[in-house]
């Protein structure tokens, strides 16, 4: 069994579609534009197989959790980059970019190396070998 998507409610579609493609090395399809119900999504392929849908709709509300906070649920996506090298060489490359880095690189007590950062819409991404 596979994990076939993971699905992420938006206000800046093509902000949060150009987020993954530059940083992460996604690939979208078209956009997807259902006009009844004002609905718009890109689904972002990456290498691996796996997929994020992004999508938008003015009448979803704005998440009330606090991103500096964990919370229960979803809390991050996790992209794996091959090397402590690239951990670090990603998480300044966004940090230059002007995006949060909350954690920076670090060696885990359960043995991963990995970095946090948050995307424009403050999603929690860890970076990691």
């Amino acid at each position: 069994m596979n994990i076939t998507h993971i699905a992420i409610w938006t206000r800046d579609l093509e902000k949060m579609k150009n987020f993954y493609e530059t940083y992460f090395g996604g690939h979208s399809n078209t956009r997807y534009v259902n006009a009844a119900k004002q609905f718009s999504s890109y689904f972002v392929d990456f290498d691996s197989g796996t997929r994020l849908e992004l999508m938008q709709m003015p009448s979803i509300p704005d998440s009330t959790n606090d991103p500096q906070r964990q919370f229960t649920g979803f809390i991050h996506l996790a992209f794996s980059v091959g090397s402590e090298t690239q951990v670090d060489a990603l998480t300044e490359r966004l940090r230059a970019a002007g995006f949060r880095v909350v954690g920076d690189p670090r060696h885990t007590g359960d043995g991963y190396y990995e970095s946090v950062v948050f995307d424009p819409e403050d999603n929690r991404i860890e970076i990691t070998v």
